[in-house]
């Protein structure tokens, strides 16, 4: 089919193709089984964590408590110590050469207790990371097998006698792709937030959040809603650029195992560019802290040579904006201009 033989008589709103496009999605086996496995590996996570974490009696956690004391009274005399040393480098940051103050964030009880019991207040921000990193594997995977399997069956070829606007097509297809893959984040989230409510009640440490955990909270837990609507994405571009779910999956492990790895290697100052670093610095609560070693000393830089860059929130969602958009534009501008067989 040529783009220039195509007709132009619109064939309906464009609600009605959004809902034939939601309808083709939903009905999808793989989505189903998709979802059915989620499920079985949160009730195996949920029994997993009531085997391995279980609350201390009063008396294990006095003992635990005294502990944490003591150690925290250890390191900061020994850090002590290390800030009135005169041999200390006067070039490096007093918590860089001896260490940041002890304190009971740093140094939580939990780590004195056998069996340990579970933290919530400690353990958020790496279920938040871990469940976001899953997520977004999966939306990478929702993307493209919904529009591989488009290509795969000829049905997109097919849809366009029904309506012969391709960008209004694939527009709406990239609609369902964001919706679905922001419900799939949510449904994480939210699947952890339950999990993590129901360790902390029944093989809890007690601890009670501090001020301000919540907003956290739920800000960590948007920003990974934000990453799996970016993988969904991708995922769909990269595999209509490629019309073919393997292809667009091989690419997307070769470019994470082994380019990402090579320029780390190879090319550290070009860190701030690959994509988890990125994908993982929109996660975290401080961003991702980066750091390598450059003989050249740019101007202003670490006299011994390290340069340390702080990849924050604000730019990581700006530089996954820009890579989504432009894989995306460019299999919407191939689409609409290329003969389809």
């Amino acid at each position: 089919m040529s783009a220039a033989l195509a007709p132009t008589v619109p064939a309906g709103r464009f609600t009605g193709l959004l809902r034939a496009e939601a309808h083709r999605f939903l009905a999808r086996r793989f989505l189903r089984v998709l979802l059915l496995l989620t499920l079985l590996g949160w009730a195996g996570a949920l029994v997993i964590g009531l085997l391995a974490f279980q609350s201390p009696t009063p008396e294990a956690l006095a003992a635990a408590q005294a502990q944490q004391q003591e150690s925290i009274e250890s390191s900061n005399a020994y850090r002590q110590q290390c800030v009135a040393d005169p041999g200390r480098p006067s070039d490096v940051p007093v918590d860089e050469y001896c260490g940041e103050p002890a304190d009971e964030q740093n140094t939580p009880v939990s780590i004195f207790l056998q069996p340990a019991p579970y933290s919530f207040v400690s353990d958020t921000d790496d279920g938040v990371v871990s469940v976001a990193a899953v997520g977004a594997a999966l939306a990478f995977l929702v993307g493209a097998t919904f529009v591989g399997a488009e290509w795969s069956t000829r049905s997109m070829v097919a849809l366009l006698f029904w309506e012969t606007r391709r960008p209004r097509v694939m527009a709406a297809k990239l609609v369902v792709t964001a919706v679905a893959s922001a419900l799939v984040g949510l449904l994480l989230q939210v699947l952890w937030l339950g999990m993590a409510g129901l360790l902390q009640a029944v093989a809890g440490d007690g601890l009670a959040p501090p001020g301000g955990f919540w907003s956290e909270l739920v800000a960590g837990q948007g920003r990974g809603v934000l990453l799996t609507v970016f993988a969904g994405l991708l995922g769909f571009g990269l595999t209509n650029l490629l019309r073919n779910t393997g292809a667009a999956t091989g690419v997307a492990f070769v470019y994470v195992v082994i380019v990402e790895t090579a320029v780390r290697g190879l090319r550290p100052a070009w860190q701030p560019w690959l994509l988890t670093n990125n994908a993982a610095a929109l996660v975290l609560p401080d961003g991702l802290e980066l750091s390598w070693t450059d003989e050249r000393v740019p101007p202003g830089g670490s006299p011994t040579g390290v340069v340390e860059y702080l990849l924050g929130h604000g730019q990581a969602a700006v530089y996954l904006t820009v890579v989504t958009a432009a894989v995306v534009g460019l299999g919407v501008l191939l689409f609409s201009r290329r003969d389809l067989h």
